[in-house]
């Protein structure tokens, strides 16, 4: 593909990590950046899983409520 860059390809290796759910040294490591900063960007990226944990509170909560 001519208008792929190796930067590219390091930035999507960079996001299925980050949604794989590694944390914020994992990401450093594996960017080889110590930079809290930079790891952030690519957790940021795929904060879906805030959304996730929101619901597994409320369904507990739910569920006490229900006892």
């Amino acid at each position: 593909m001519p208008n792929l860059h190796v930067h590219d390809l390091r930035h999507t290796g960079n996001m299925f990590a980050a949604g794989s759910g590694a944390g914020l040294k994992d990401l450093m490591a594996r960017m080889g950046h110590g930079n809290v900063r930079v790891a952030m960007i690519y957790q940021h990226a795929v904060r879906g899983a805030d959304q996730v944990i929101t619901e597994a509170i409320d369904s507990t909560g739910t569920r006490s409520r229900r006892r």
